[in-house]
């Protein structure tokens, strides 16, 4: 086992004598001083550290102002900072530019151990991600935690998740349905310095409102009729981990007011609780809905938007990217196959260039439907595209039908031409979905019924043609 090198950096020659005899035997590491600034600078330069213990109080330049050059040229490196004037303020700065924890001095020896002993394991994580990166590059690079790509936009995306793992703020992913949003979030988790920590994962539209509350505040015994004994949240459950939020835009503004009480106070109120609890949770969300428009409709609430939308991340749809479609394929074939224990299957190229021509509107996860079934069904140990044909349930993947040809006609009748198709594709997709409801496919297109009738009544689009 690699035994760990810190750096101790104080302009005081006792502390670092007293740090060094103390430290290097109870924590089994290397420790290394530094009486200034510019010396940890050299050393830093020279020698790889796995944690830099600063001390504030420093002539010519202080402490703060190394933690702010040491984390611009070695972002990764571990730092903890010691003053014996320590006030809030400076500790909160120091946490913000970078800092991994602030311990004032006189120091209490068994709670130092244990502080510095937390630091070492998050540089411990940092380095074995660092090396799992490494091997699954050179192995497959078009393989990032779950995901497979090698186009641009997915390149992109691993980039952004590599970026963004590495900071403690609030994620929105957004993307179309299939497309691979909770792979990224745990991928984000995964690589962060909670990754060894819970990662709770909630599926917002199948929870009623009145059960998601308690499940993700918990409760106190008593709250309600059958609240017979207390009960933990999932952001208790989390604690010092992430929570993924999947379909955030299917959440009422109820609960939407709560959440944004979390983001702002990082505390929340058990159900039937007077006290407040504090939690350290990263939130991730998702959504495969334009949220600018709910808020346009009072359906979203814009600060919580913003509170959410921190940092970015959006995937591209499987049609965007063709060119990545095959490497999925093949993925997938050697994933199933193997899970299905059934022997290995290759693709016609027929097969690929058929997969490459579809629309997928249900994405990576329609794909990969369709391929679990070819495994289960196809008789030879070459799928074709005529073996997607049989006992076909994942849905049609084909491209849907293309814009009517309206350049001989005059601009109204035109425009009144693509607006019936449009409709007709669109409005005909979203009924054959409910089953002929009306009133749930005016909720999923965000209108009111009355509206959607008047549409389909102008496009002569009838409920009954969708009825089971």
């Amino acid at each position: 086992m690699t035994i760990p090198q810190i750096l101790i950096v104080d302009d005081e020659p006792d502390m670092l004598e007293l740090l060094k005899r103390s430290l290097e035997p109870d924590l089994n590491s290397r420790l290394s001083t530094a009486a200034s600034a510019k010396s940890a600078l050299q050393q830093l330069s020279e020698k790889s550290f796995d944690l830099a213990l600063i001390d504030i109080k420093m002539p010519e330049m202080d402490g703060l102002e190394l933690l702010e050059l040491v984390k611009r040229k070695w972002p990764d490196l571990t730092v903890v900072m010691m003053t014996a004037y320590g006030t809030i303020e400076t500790a909160v700065y120091a946490m913000k530019q970078g800092a991994y924890d602030f311990i004032t001095k006189p120091f209490d020896h068994e709670a130092l151990l244990v502080r510095l002993e937390k630091a070492l394991e998050r540089s411990s994580l940092l380095a074995e991600n660092r090396r799992l990166k490494q091997t699954n590059t050179m192995a497959a690079p078009h393989i990032f935690h779950g995901m497979v790509g090698k186009s641009t936009a997915m390149q992109r995306v691993f980039e952004t998740i590599q970026m963004v793992a590495a900071t403690d703020l609030t994620v929105l992913i957004t993307g179309e349905s299939g497309t691979g949003k909770d792979l990224a979030g745990r991928a984000v988790h995964a690589l962060s310095h909670r990754g060894q920590n819970e990662f709770v994962a909630v599926n917002c539209p199948t929870v009623p409102e009145q059960i998601l509350e308690s499940e993700l505040f918990g409760y106190k015994k008593g709250a309600f009729t059958h609240a017979t004994q207390n009960k933990i949240g999932l952001f208790q459950q989390a604690d010092n981990g992430s929570i993924f939020l999947d379909e955030i835009g299917d959440i009422s503004p109820s609960i939407q007011t709560k959440l944004l009480r979390v983001l702002q106070e990082k505390e929340i109120k058990p159900l039937g609780d007077t006290r407040t609890v504090t939690v350290d949770v990263r939130i991730i969300a998702s959504t495969n809905q334009a949220l600018k428009e709910k808020i346009r409709t009072g359906q979203f609430r814009e600060d919580f938007y913003y509170r959410l939308n921190v940092l970015p991340i959006e995937l591209p749809p499987l049609r965007r990217r063709p060119e990545d479609i095959p490497l999925i394929a093949d993925h997938l074939f050697n994933k199933h196959c193997q899970r299905l224990n059934k022997p290995d299957k290759t693709m016609a190229p027929e097969l690929i260039s058929f997969f490459q021509e579809c629309y997928w509107e249900g994405n990576v996860r329609q794909l990969e439907n369709l391929i679990i079934q070819s495994i289960l069904f196809s008789r030879s140990d070459t799928v074709r595209p005529d073996d997607l044909g049989k006992n076909n349930s994942a849905g049609n993947p084909v491209c849907p039908p293309e814009t009517p040809d309206v350049r001989s006609l005059p601009y109204k009748a035109a425009k009144e031409k693509v607006l019936q198709a449009f409709n007709a594709d669109y409005i005909g997709k979203i009924l054959r979905e409910t089953g002929g409801n009306v009133t749930q496919a005016a909720k999923t297109c965000g209108m009111e019924r009355q509206a959607l009738q008047q549409i389909m009544r102008r496009y002569s689009i009838s409920a009954e043609d969708f009825r089971q």
